[in-house]
């Protein structure tokens, strides 16, 4: 019998857009607990393969598999592959996200003077990115009979609105809406499906805005916890939600935030 609260249970696990930043800690932690193998997803094939790598040096089972989360058929065929090297997929994380890995110019602009097609960049990579991931893990779920985890990284943005951040907002608030009713679908199968809200976190992205020190001094003014999110803070959560010590847990939204906003 494990001793180990966090532990996966044997699961296999998929981590998408984790070839850096928040998605990269996530497949790092979860190799660690227990994990039958994590298939590292990234549009750019080459930052899944240095994740998977890591996982590997570390003495983890992992692979790297590229798709496009935006893209069902691309998305389903990751699955076989994933099914075919690992096992059925038991953890889902969908962590792929932010402006997409190619977004124009225009996604910056306000949204009323842009096109759908512009707002797509988001919504697609943040809200049906979401879908198609969960459409095509979760009838091996069902069929698998044990313990599911769907997993879904939203942004405070899709709870608390951001300045020009519309698109942005609704397609991260869709996220957090399908994920309640995902859950209350499929707790008769033994599959919980929570989100993980998360405020100003150090990545790739994100870590020339603290490269000023007063511009990142007044931006923390507005957290309890007065430091910028890092990485691993989303992955102890994740890593939970993931784990046996989460059965009785689904359909919750849980802000990793530094108090930026409050959950009631």
């Amino acid at each position: 019998m494990s001793t180990d609260i966090l532990s996966l249970g044997g699961r296999v696990a998929l981590v998408t857009g984790a070839g850096q930043g928040v998605g990269r800690q996530i497949a790092l932690h979860l190799a660690q607990h227990e994990c039958a193998g994590v298939a590292v997803n990234d549009y750019f094939l080459d930052r899944a393969e240095a994740v998977a790598e890591e996982v590997r040096a570390a003495g983890g089972k992992a692979i790297a598999v590229q798709a496009d989360v935006t893209d069902l058929h691309g998305v389903k065929a990751m699955r076989d592959t994933v099914q075919a090297e690992l096992g059925v997929i038991g953890v889902l994380v969908n962590n792929a996200g932010n402006m997409g890995p190619t977004p124009t110019a225009e996604v910056r602009e306000p949204f009323w003077e842009t096109r759908p097609e512009v707002w797509n960049q988001t919504i697609g990579v943040n809200l049906y990115g979401v879908m198609n991931c969960a459409a095509a893990v979760i009838p091996g779920m069902i069929e698998r009979g044990a313990p599911g985890r769907i997993i879904t990284i939203i942004s405070d943005a899709g709870r608390y609105g951001d300045v020009n951040m519309e698109a942005y907002a609704g397609a991260k608030a869709g996220a957090a809406g399908f994920m309640r009713s995902v859950a209350r679908t499929l707790g008769r199968y033994n599959i919980t499906a929570n989100s993980i809200a998360i405020a100003f976190t150090r990545t790739p992205s994100t870590a020339r805005r603290l490269d000023d020190a007063d511009s990142a001094k007044r931006m923390m003014e507005k957290y309890i916890v007065r430091r910028p999110g890092e990485p691993v803070d989303v992955a102890n959560m994740a890593l939970f939600l993931a784990s046996d010590a989460s059965s009785w847990i689904t359909g919750q939204t849980y802000p990793v935030n530094g108090g930026f906003t409050l959950a009631l």
